[in-house]
Parts: C-alpha cells; structure tokens; sequence
C-alpha cells in the first residue's frame, strides 16, 4: 500500500478495497497454455505476467496502435499503471510516471490510441472513499483525469488533464467507472477523443459523456446522456457500465445497463447531442453474486466492425440460473436488432458461470473477440479458467479456445468490475485479473494473454 494513502484498504468492504493499491514493477513470465476440458488452446499463445509480484491489481484495459500495430498498451490499477509492447505482445515493460502525484488512489483506468497514434490513458482519483455502495455519501475530494503518452506508451506526459474535478465539500456527485473511446475513422470528427462515466449523487446515478477535440488536452462540459435516472446505489437499479463505439462517418454508438435493460444511444455530432436512448434488450439483473467473488457483474460492452459498421453488444446475466455471455448484434446502425446468442458453447443449465467478458471486433477482417472467465470444468463451479471466443459469423455463433492451462479460485478476492481485449489482423491481446495460490492472501497479478489467428 502506498506509504501517501490514509486509508487501510484491508479493513474496507468487498467492492474497492482490492482496487486501489501501490503497484509493483513488471515482469516477462512466460507460459504456454495447453487446453481446457473439451476446448482447443488458443493459436500460437503466449501468456505473461505483467505484475512482478503479486499485489492489489485489477480492471486491466489494452489497446493497439491503429498506425504501428507492433504497439500495444495494457493499463491497470492500483494505482494507474501501463505496460507496453513495442513487439506485438511477444515483450512488455513498465512504464514509469503513470499515476497522479496529487491524489492518494487511482483506478478505474481505461487506454486508446488517438487518430495521432498517442496513447491515452483515462482514469479516476481521490483521496478517499465516500459509504460503501453509496460512493455520493460523504463523498471526497475526486475527479476523472486523462494523461498521454506520445510515443506509444513508453513515456507519459507530467501533466493530467481533468475531465472533471471536485474539491470535498457537503453534497459533491462522485464521479465513477469512466471509459475512453477514440475515434480513429475517416468521418467529420476524426480524432474526437470520448469519455463516459456513471455519476453518483445523494438521489441517483446519471450517465454523462465528455468530449475533446485537441488531442486530449481540453474536455468540454460533461453532459448527461440518459433520459431516465437509475436509483444512488452501486449493487443494483444504477445507470451503470458505459462502453461506446465509432463507425466510419463518425457516428458514436454507445450502450450502459440500465437495471434490467441495455440501452443504446448514438451521436452523428461528434457527441453534442445524442438521440434518445431507448432499451436493446431485455436483461436478468446486471449485479449478481458470483461464488468465491467479492463482486460480479455483466456490463455491457459495445463494439463495431469498420468494415461495415456491424454493431455487436456482449453481457452477461443469470436467467439460465447459471450465469452466461450473451451477443447480439445489429446491421443497421443500431435501428434493429437480432436475437441474442449464447458466447459460452458449455450445455445450458449445466451450473457453470461464465462471467466477467469484454469485447473486440477485429478491424482487418471483422472476426468478432469475447474474453471471459469460465467455470465448466469445475463441477463445484468456483475454480475458473480464462476462455476466448470467436466469431467468424458475425456474430451467429461461437467457437471457445482455452487460454490458459490452469484454473484459479478466486477465494473471495475482488477481482474488479472489467477485463479487456483488443484485435488487429488476427492477433488478439486479452488481459485479465487473476488470484494466485498463495494461502491466506488477498493479492492477485494481472496478465495478458496474446493469440494469432492469421489474417483470414
């Protein structure tokens, strides 16, 4: 724990106490999976370690550079860390000069590369938690911020630049779980840089999205997106989990859980206005309890294939008892949608949970990506293994690779809220939290695992 942090996040409850910890160095531990029960290993795998010990790590992102592929970055707290790879995955170092020196904690990192190549890395900070669930209540001192790397994630610039902060004071909104989007097309608002995020007030959750169009350096006023609010509380009911997307012209789609819905929204305007959101489909509770995990949920994450402008949304939820990956997609920008599909190809009903996924589509070829974690070769259904699915379809169906091969129980860890994966001409990068066999630890280690599939 860093030695500036007032808090003993030991004592702290399930969700944040294993979120927001000093970060280790990094090391290359290399180790090739072999296959789960029933599931081909992924191709030509290499897993590493990207913590050098194990600490408090968790809710890793990872992007490639649109303009050097060979440049990928992976972020993850706590506090706000990088690595990156000048190689394509086959070498990861750390980068130094990530986290903020004006706030005690970090986290909730989300990374792009920017229409210049730039990498940029979004984040969360304050100096200490509000009440549990209720992160509006007593909220302190907090903020989202952006700091960039302008040679591909090796170095990162002294200065952060605020999308939002607030100064402690009686009834300030806490400003929470922020992701980053980049637009990297050819249409009007080509190197638009977008940032959404839950807001948290003492009455309710909100949805707001910021905007810059200078390279990250200048935020605009956040506006609030959502026409209904969700309830104040962190465990279920909340407007939570925003992921967004960019098509060729511009157009920014976006998509959050709204208590038993996904809604979807999009922007022509480069994120002045949104039309009115309206809910995609229909969803069991998007916080569960999962067994051995201090906090589960399926969020949605929303992704677009260039090529086409193919939307695909990916979530997770428990009504086959169990809980599963669901897709669906939509080829007309949103207007319509197909039925969802199961990711996971275990048998329905079989008590197995698949949770935790994230979402790619590879911009070269449109093969759609989905990284999860997977429970089916534990009939006790605790131990888990990392799965990757593919999609060659178009999202129809699914075909499962093992990327490990090995389980790990999770004994009650918070493993975060988010794993990440990204795609570029059939190599896949997945990176993911897990909880190593050490007795009576809270510690976990992130790792990222990378895959090549070939350019078909």
């Amino acid at each position: 724990m860093s030695s500036s942090c007032p808090l003993d996040l030991r004592r702290l409850p399930a969700r944040l106490p294993w979120r927001w910890r000093a970060a280790l160095g990094v090391p290359l531990i290399l180790l090739t999976p072999a296959p789960a029960p029933n599931l081909p290993p992924v191709p030509n795998s290499q897993v590493t370690d990207l913590t050098a010990k194990p600490g408090f790590f968790t809710e890793p992102s990872v992007a490639i550079n649109p303009h050097d592929p060979r440049q990928v970055a992976a972020a993850y707290q706590d506090n706000a860390h990088v690595s990156y790879s000048v190689d394509a995955g086959k070498h990861w170092q750390s980068a130094s000069g990530v986290e903020p020196a004006d706030y005690r904690v970090s986290g909730d990192v989300s990374i792009a590369y920017d229409a210049h190549g730039h990498a940029v890395l979004c984040y969360m900070a304050f100096d200490k938690l509000g009440t549990f669930n209720y992160w509006a209540h007593n909220a302190t001192r907090n903020g989202l911020f952006v700091r960039r790397s302008l040679d591909g994630g090796k170095t990162w610039e002294a200065q952060h630049n605020a999308i939002i902060r607030h100064e402690t004071a009686p009834g300030i909104p806490w400003e929470d779980k922020p992701y980053i989007v980049a637009d990297s097309s050819s249409g009007a608002y080509a190197g638009n840089l977008y940032v959404g995020w839950t807001r948290w007030t003492l009455a309710d959750s909100e949805i707001l999205l910021s905007r810059s169009s200078d390279d990250g350096k200048t935020w605009s006023a956040p506006l609030e997106i959502d026409t209904h609010r969700g309830l104040p509380r962190d465990d279920n009911g909340a407007l939570e989990g925003f992921t967004g997307a960019v098509g060729r012209d511009s157009t920014l789609y976006v998509a959050w859980a709204d208590a038993n819905s996904i809604v979807f929204t999009s922007s022509q305007d480069g994120g002045r206005s949104f039309a009115p959101p309206r809910s995609i489909v229909a969803v069991a509770p998007i916080m569960f309890h999962v067994q051995a995990v201090a906090r589960a949920n399926g969020f949605p994450v929303i992704a677009i294939d260039p090529r086409t402008d193919k939307l695909y949304v990916t979530w997770s939820d428990y009504r086959n008892g169990d809980v599963d990956v669901f897709c669906l997609t939509s080829q007309d920008r949103g207007h319509t949608w197909s039925p969802s599909v199961r990711v996971n190809s275990d048998a329905v009903h079989d008590g197995a949970d698949q949770f935790f996924h994230w979402l790619a589509v590879d911009p070269a070829n449109g093969a759609a990506y989905v990284i999860y974690y997977d429970r089916r070769s534990d009939p006790t259904n605790r131990k888990a293994r990392v799965v990757l699915a593919r999609s060659t379809d178009g999202g129809r169906s699914f075909t499962n690779y093992a990327c490990t091969d090995t389980v790990f129980d999770p004994a009650e860890v918070f493993l975060g809220d988010y794993t990440g994966i990204a795609a570029q001409g059939g190599r896949v990068y997945g990176v993911w939290t897990e909880k190593p066999e050490l007795p009576r630890s809270r510690d976990t280690i992130v790792r990222v695992g990378v895959a090549d599939f070939g350019t078909k």
